[in-house]
């Protein structure tokens, strides 16, 4: 809503006035979409300051630590829901009631599976290719396989294809990592929870069916609960981008994987644990604290502070309560890289140079140490953020093709070369 006027004051040229528009709640947001008619343009490299969308679905105030979905508090999802019902809420914009949750749940579980042919793809790729990189590939292929549901201008198309991308991530997961050890592909089984069904696809063999631990399942959901959206990140932008060119929502969920798939965005759970791996022992904790305080040396703690977040990260908090929760179920003791793990966030939680600079373990150092204990692969840490993170791609896809919009077209300050005249070659020196 457009109450205000800014007032842009261009030396030689008639003021120019931008409507200021009001959200929910945040900052209130100048309009320079007219101010392309004057012949000038903003700058704003990794739009720092600049809105790309107007959007329902997901609120940050990283001043104050709060993180919230369609107005409800990320801590509540993860202590009083589950994955699939946050699924819902961002996928329709409110919880479900409980006809609507079981008809919800059904669905999905009738989409876990892929087409049986999908499995000779995986042929294709080496065994101990990336597992991103085989995600990027079997994930844009879907589209190869459902085109029955790839009209984007159909809501029903566009419901069919959420569900179906939300259902098959975890069996394509688990298929990339059943395929890099050179185990049987597991089927996803419909009597057991979203959770419970990757667990099972990734650690069971037709040979032997363990029971899942509900403590490790409930841990797998609350992960899954909070890597599920997180507003205008660089891969959500991305789907959007995408998306806004005319693009399946298979290819779109495949461009959002690529760009996950960089250490400064999905991988930085993954850089946790070489971060461990390079202070490789307790007695070095001291050494490595000191070098992560000097401005001059190059070291950086991974996995404390946030970008977004100036405060505590909300999502931490429920993930320490699940670290602890995981490491007494499984009775790990002995493992020097848990250890170590631990020994860094009690100096992060007392060491002032953290306190006064919110230097709080994150989400990123709580979840790499679960995923360790589980039994994951630093390897597949990222696919698993990409398989929590579709619900939300999927959901800010939705939400851009059920409104008026543009395809994306940032412009540019070109500072290249003016215009000039090829010389012939014999005469070029």
């Amino acid at each position: 809503m457009a109450d205000k006027k800014a007032q842009l004051v261009i030396e030689g040229a008639a003021p120019v006035e931008l409507p200021i528009l009001t959200g929910t709640v945040g900052p209130d947001v100048i309009d320079v979409r007219g101010l392309g008619a004057t012949g000038h343009f903003t700058f704003d490299p990794g739009f720092m300051a600049t809105a790309s969308c107007e959007s329902k679905i997901t609120y940050i105030d990283g001043d104050k630590g709060v993180l919230l979905h369609r107005g409800y508090p990320i801590e509540q999802l993860a202590e009083k829901s589950d994955y699939l019902e946050t699924c819902y809420l961002l996928l329709n914009g409110e919880l479900p009631n409980a006809e609507q949750k079981a008809q919800f749940v059904s669905t999905v579980k009738n989409h876990t599976m892929v087409h049986e042919q999908l499995k000779s793809f995986f042929n294709g790729f080496r065994r101990d290719a990336h597992p991103m990189a085989v995600m990027c590939g079997v994930v844009g292929a879907l589209s190869a396989f459902y085109h029955d549901s790839l009209d984007i201008n159909n809501p029903q198309h566009r419901e069919i294809s959420a569900v179906r991308l939300v259902a098959k991530m975890p069996t394509l997961a688990a298929m990339v990592y059943k395929y890099s050890m050179g185990q049987p592909m597991m089927y996803p089984r419909n009597d057991l929870s979203y959770a419970e069904n990757f667990l099972h696809m990734m650690f069971n063999t037709p040979c032997e069916i363990k029971p899942i631990s509900p403590v490790l399942a409930k841990a797998m959901d609350r992960i899954f609960i909070l890597h599920a959206d997180h507003e205008q990140n660089a891969s959500t932008s991305t789907v959007r981008l995408a998306g806004s060119s005319g693009a399946n929502p298979f290819a779109c969920i495949a461009a959002g994987i690529a760009a996950l798939w960089g250490p400064a965005h999905g991988g930085a759970n993954e850089a946790v644990l070489t971060m461990l791996d390079e202070i490789g022992d307790v007695s070095n904790i001291d050494k490595y604290i000191a070098k992560a305080k000097d401005k001059n040396d190059p070291f950086k703690l991974m996995g404390f502070g946030h970008r977004v977040y100036k405060n505590r990260d909300p999502r931490a908090t429920v993930m320490k309560k699940t670290c602890d929760e995981v490491l007494g179920e499984l009775g790990i003791k002995n493992d020097p890289q848990l250890e170590l793990a631990m020994r860094l966030e009690e100096i992060a939680l007392t060491d002032p140079y953290f306190i006064e600079r919110s230097l709080y373990p994150n989400v990123d150092f709580y979840s790499g140490i679960i995923l360790k204990a589980i039994g994951i692969p630093t390897s597949m840490f990222t696919v698993i953020f990409a398989l929590a993170r579709t619900v939300g791609w999927i959901s800010h896809w939705k939400e851009m093709l059920s409104s008026p919009y543009k395809i994306g077209r940032p412009r540019q300050l070109y500072t290249g070369e003016l215009q000039r005249d090829i010389v012939e070659l014999k005469d070029r020196k």
